[in-house]
């Protein structure tokens, strides 16, 4: 069969692929989701510690770097970050399609794990922006692969739901980094334009280190935790790897059956032909016409996308800054701000499989909308800045989780990390255009006017993706064939 297009799948691997498709429960252990969840705390943690964190680092590593001026070279690490998160999840993703989601996940964790702790033991300017072009490459990769690995392996009817749970982890990650950089790297001050009990000073100037050593820390204990994940039954398929498919079922179904006996298995859910993985595996997505057009649609919308979503998550010190907050209170916000996200991330693990994916990004514009004209009202109340924070990183976040099912539906299995990778991690140039190009107008303009400029991206984002296909509760062979 090598040399034909598709081969019929063989009737125990559409017997197996029906058989997963019939749980309603999640039928891993839980423990599974808290292993997963880890590594994306890690990965939201280094997302977001520079946050508030970068001005000591830039007076410890950078010549003539001050307070009053450090933020300015903010972009240029935020956005060698990104391109190493472009680079590493174009080169590193699609290899989770040959040789399997558990396999690249550990080595993944391990690449971000060691560009963490480059971070924290470099000594100049140039090491640590070297170090977060690693980092970056390791995230990047992580986070195409576990998208893909939880939509595979949940039920169909809580895809999202699961991803969205994963996703509350990844919300902790950012506020441990933004409230971690506060305590570390900024010095004691009277509250709301700092926090009395932060450390820094004189006598502690390297709290940024200890910040990264964490990260590399907790990206160790992800990897030795990963060992327990098993290998995607779906893959083990795709690969005519049947009994140990099989087996991973098996152990799913004794699991599922805790919560009730189980249906009979639907033939028709599983392919009944498939195309065997190519060497190339960004062949595979290329030569269809049906996900040429998805690629291009989702690539659109989460380069559009992530240009709010970045301009807040790596530079809302950085903006609230150049729009003449004094910078302690503009570390506040954020740090206040990072509530929204958690809230946001519990709120949806319950509510998001009541709407079809691509609802819930308008949504998450109009919430994002509302932050932005409560913060530009606020004027001397800081109250009102702390709520429109909050409804700021709610919103941003808010069609994340949704969003991430949705693109790891939209493509099939033989090359789901890689079309996950082309659009979530090309369209993270879209971040780098937030950071580098949007950031230099800020300051010549109001507020209002300089928040909606932000945020206007995740509406247009919002009209793009009403042109997705329909994929809540339907099986991932008939979305994706």
């Amino acid at each position: 069969m090598a040399g034909s297009q598709e081969q019929i799948v063989s009737r125990p691997g559409q017997m197996i692929v029906a058989r997963l498709e019939r749980l309603d429960v999640w039928s891993l252990s839980y423990l599974f989701i808290g292993i997963i969840g880890l590594g994306f705390l890690f990965t939201f943690y280094d997302i977001f510690d520079i946050n508030v964190s970068f001005i000591q680092t830039c007076i410890a590593l950078r010549p003539g770097c001050t307070p009053e001026n450090a933020l300015d070279a903010l972009p240029l690490p935020v956005v060698l970050n990104l391109a190493g998160y472009v680079v590493g999840t174009l080169i590193l993703s699609p290899i989770a399609d040959k040789i399997g989601r558990r396999n690249m996940l550990l080595i993944t964790m391990l690449i971000t794990g060691l560009g963490s702790l480059y971070n924290a033991l470099a000594p100049g300017y140039v090491n640590f922006n070297v170090a977060r072009i690693i980092t970056g490459m390791g995230i990047g990769a992580d986070l195409a692969i576990v998208n893909t690995y939880i939509n595979e392996v949940a039920p169909r009817r809580a895809r999202a739901k699961f991803t969205t749970i994963i996703f509350v982890m990844s919300s902790l990650g950012a506020l441990l980094g933004i409230w971690l950089g506060l305590i570390l790297t900024t010095e004691s001050t009277a509250w709301p334009l700092g926090l009395p009990f932060a450390v820094a000073g004189p006598g502690f100037d390297n709290g940024w280190r200890w910040m990264y050593g964490l990260g590399a820390l907790l990206a160790v204990i992800a990897v030795l935790l990963r060992f327990e994940l098993p290998e995607s039954p779906r893959w083990l398929v795709g690969q005519n790897r049947m009994e140990e498919a099989d087996k991973v079922v098996r152990q799913m179904e004794l699991r599922a059956q805790r919560h009730g006996p189980l249906s009979e298995p639907v033939v028709e859910d599983a392919a009944l032909r498939i195309t065997p993985p190519s060497k190339v595996p960004y062949r595979d997505l290329f030569s269809s016409p049906l996900y040429r057009r998805r690629l291009l649609l989702l690539f659109l919308m989460w380069f559009i996308g992530y240009i709010t979503v970045y301009a807040y998550a790596s530079g809302f010190t950085s903006v609230l800054t150049s729009l003449k907050y004094p910078p302690p209170e503009a570390g506040v916000i954020a740090a206040v701000g990072t509530f929204g996200f958690v809230a946001e991330a519990v709120i949806m693990s319950f509510y998001v499989e009541r709407l079809e994916r691509r609802y819930w990004l308008p949504i998450a514009a109009v919430v994002t909308l509302i932050g932005a004209f409560l913060i530009a009202l606020a004027g001397a109340s800081i109250v009102v800045s702390f709520v429109g924070a909050i409804l700021i990183f709610a919103g941003f976040n808010l069609w994340v989780s949704p969003t991430y099912a949705l693109t790891a539906e939209s493509f099939p299995t033989r090359a789901r990390t890689t079309g996950f990778a082309l659009v979530d991690g090309a369209g993270h140039i879209g971040g780098g255009i937030g950071v580098l190009v949007i950031a230099p107008f800020l300051p010549h303009m109001s507020i209002l006017a300089a928040l909606l400029l932000i945020s206007v991206f995740l509406v247009i984002a919002a009209i793009l993706v009403q042109f997705t296909p329909h994929t809540r509760n339907r099986p991932l062979d008939q979305i994706s064939p």
